[in-house]
């Protein structure tokens, strides 16, 4: 791509540059994956809203592969210097996006936004004065909910699958609407798909998320359904979540929680037909013993991939930190 502001990676220099101090640069990430809108509405709608505030501001848009700036943003990116357009050489997903627009951006805060309109503009201040006033990151919470009651029953059912991972009880995680400082945005451990997961993941950094109610957007009301597979891949994005938020530290108890259970029913099962062996019954054809010995197997691996799993975490101890200090009292 050759047109202005339109970059391939390798980049060979970040776009951060010097601004004079005292002014803070409110640096807007927009990834441009899966569902798109008319990218030129989206800004003209939500600057108003940070030029009345009296922010400066930059958008960063960062198109996922397969996806390509129109020939208005282009355009405007010409016009306007503080617009940066970005694009992946092949699919790599939403999270790899905001990591991409987090790395080239400029600002102090960072606000993150959906390709499409996902709150009313108006939403976007509350946040910004959330920041402000001491939290880490702010999150949007889409209050009151205009969609459908398909929507509000997913979105419920997920949270509530959440609920009893997270140490915080959130109400709208899906939500791409968020400002947070640029100290939180570069310490998040995002890869593959848990951008889903972010407002978790700073808490579980230890730093202060607030959610703050929002306006929906109306165009944001449509009913949404996915295929099964998009279902099924979520469910995956749950379980890896729940799996590093509770045993990256511990992986010993996890594996060796599970392979004790099959190591116990397998035992049982053994003990069972070893006793009816001593009584005299012929076991040698009995599926049970084929299924015990399985179990008992399965568990001495179960507990011995945790305890490699313990090794690991242990080797890579001294080079790593599982704290964050806050501030010295």
């Amino acid at each position: 791509m050759t047109a202005k502001g339109v970059l391939m990676e390798p980049l060979p220099t970040p776009l951060r540059a010097a601004h004079p101090a005292g002014e803070r640069l409110v640096s807007v990430v927009v990834p441009v994956v899966e569902r798109v809108d008319d990218l030129v509405a989206l800004y003209r709608e939500f600057t108003p809203e940070l030029a009345t505030r009296g922010e400066r501001f930059e958008f960063v848009f960062v198109f996922d592969g397969g996806f390509e700036p129109s020939p208005e943003l282009l355009l405007l990116s010409r016009e306007i210097a503080d617009i940066h357009l970005l694009r992946f050489a092949q699919r790599f997903g939403e999270t790899a996006a905001l990591r991409l627009g987090i790395e080239r951006s400029r600002g102090e805060v960072i606000l993150t936004l959906p390709a499409y309109p996902q709150v009313r503009p108006e939403g976007l201040a509350p946040l910004l004065d959330a920041v402000d006033g001491g939290a880490d990151m702010a999150v949007a919470n889409r209050s009151p909910r205009l969609d459908s009651w398909l929507n509000r029953m997913q979105s419920r059912a997920f949270h509530q699958i959440l609920g009893g991972i997270s140490d915080h009880r959130f109400h709208d995680m899906a939500c791409g609407v968020r400002a947070m400082s640029r100290r939180v945005a570069e310490a998040l451990p995002l890869y593959g798909d848990m951008h889903r997961f972010i407002p978790a993941i700073a808490m579980r950094e230890g730093f202060v998320v607030q959610e703050v109610a929002v306006p929906q957007h109306p165009r944001n009301a449509g009913t949404r359904v996915y295929g099964p597979a998009v279902y099924f891949r979520r469910l995956l994005d749950i379980a890896t979540f729940f799996f590093l938020a509770k045993f990256t530290e511990k992986p010993l108890r996890f594996f060796g929680l599970v392979g004790s259970a099959f190591l116990g029913v397998g035992g049982i099962v053994s003990f069972a037909l070893l006793v009816e062996r001593l009584q005299g019954n012929p076991i040698a054809n009995r599926p049970l013993l084929l299924l015990g010995v399985l179990l008992i197997a399965l568990g001495v691996q179960l507990i011995g991939l945790g305890l490699v799993g313990e090794i690991i975490v242990h080797l890579r101890a001294p080079h790593r930190r599982a704290y964050r200090v806050r501030e010295r009292i």
